[in-house]
């Protein structure tokens, strides 16, 4: 009788098991795909009980981001093709400055688009650089579905870093990065020995893992196992090892000057992460600024005079 119970035991956790890591594997992959003419969710902080259990149990098909040009300086529409074939869309300001200073090279967040840091583009067009800002793959006009929060899209950073050198001749270029664009750059630095003279990085995660817990406590669950299973789903639909995306690791191949950036009310990212990625930076010639009113947000458009202030600061 009691190896009977025992086997039905048995049978029971292998079915919990089962049906755990199919609900987190088709977790992984809405979680790594964008979708046309899909409605734009609610936010995991903005979600009821019942969305929230929705999302846990089905996931939630995100669309792609829609570019809104409203960069009100002359700028050119480029395509730049990345190494496995992707076109690439960017926008190229160029500053008719008689003193211009070199190229800033701007990286946008996961699911969203070159459109979102125009406020900091108009900035560092305003301190004299020319700018040049793309959509990473599967985000706005850029092609491709799949994101792979950092593994794939450290290959664009590469491609728009070789167009400035080659293409535009530009001999000083600055990397600006926010959340994953922050957070690829690192892994692009360190994958491809990409050599920027300058880099500002505004709330990377420290790992990929890292990022998938940051986003469970946005929706106020449970960190563990969920975010295991979704970081190892992730990367086996993608085929990668996602336990080894570890910016964190990747700031030690940065020699560099660099600006890490971070707000205190950031509920992504933690300080924790933000100091290890200080420390691990490779260079001695490096600044880290905390904002005491900012979270996951823009830092210029929180707290634009201490911004302005620091990056001016950085790049003079």
């Amino acid at each position: 009788m009691f190896s009977k119970w025992l086997r039905k035991l048995g049978y029971l956790l292998l079915a919990v098991f089962v049906f755990l890591n199919v609900m987190m594997a088709s977790q992984a992959y809405h979680l790594t795909h964008f979708f046309n003419n899909v409605p734009k969710p609610p936010k995991p902080e903005e979600m009821g009980i019942g969305s929230k259990t929705k999302a846990v149990l089905f996931g939630v098909s995100y669309p792609k981001s829609k570019v809104v040009d409203s960069l009100p300086i002359s700028h050119d529409t480029l395509r730049i093709q990345t190494e496995d074939s992707l076109q690439l869309e960017c926008w190229h300001v160029h500053n008719d400055t008689a003193t211009v200073k070199g190229t800033v090279l701007m990286f946008h967040g996961h699911g969203s688009n070159k459109s979102a840091v125009i406020r900091e583009a108009k900035a560092f067009y305003s301190m004299g650089w020319n700018v040049l800002l793309t959509d990473f793959r599967a985000h706005g006009n850029s092609a491709g579905e799949v994101c792979t929060i950092g593994a794939n899209e450290a290959k664009d950073v590469k491609a728009v870093y070789e167009y400035a050198r080659e293409k535009l001749q530009e001999k000083n270029i600055v990397i600006y990065g926010i959340s994953l664009g922050a957070s690829t750059t690192l892994h692009a630095i360190a994958e491809y020995n990409i050599k920027p003279n300058r880099v500002i990085l505004e709330m990377p995660f420290a790992t990929l893992h890292d990022a998938v817990k940051g986003r469970l406590r946005m929706m106020n669950l449970p960190a563990e196992p969920i975010a295991g299973l979704l970081t190892f789903w992730g990367g086996v639909e993608q085929g990668f090892w996602a336990f080894n995306l570890q910016p964190a690791e990747d700031a030690y191949a940065v020699s560099c000057p660099v600006l890490l950036q971070w707000g205190f009310k950031d509920p992504r990212v933690t300080e924790a992460e933000t100091d290890k990625i200080f420390a691990n930076l490779g260079t001695n010639q490096r600044t880290l600024m905390k904002y005491y009113q900012s979270g996951h947000e823009s830092l210029l458009k929180k707290e634009p005079e201490k911004w302005r202030s620091m990056v001016g600061e950085f790049l003079r």
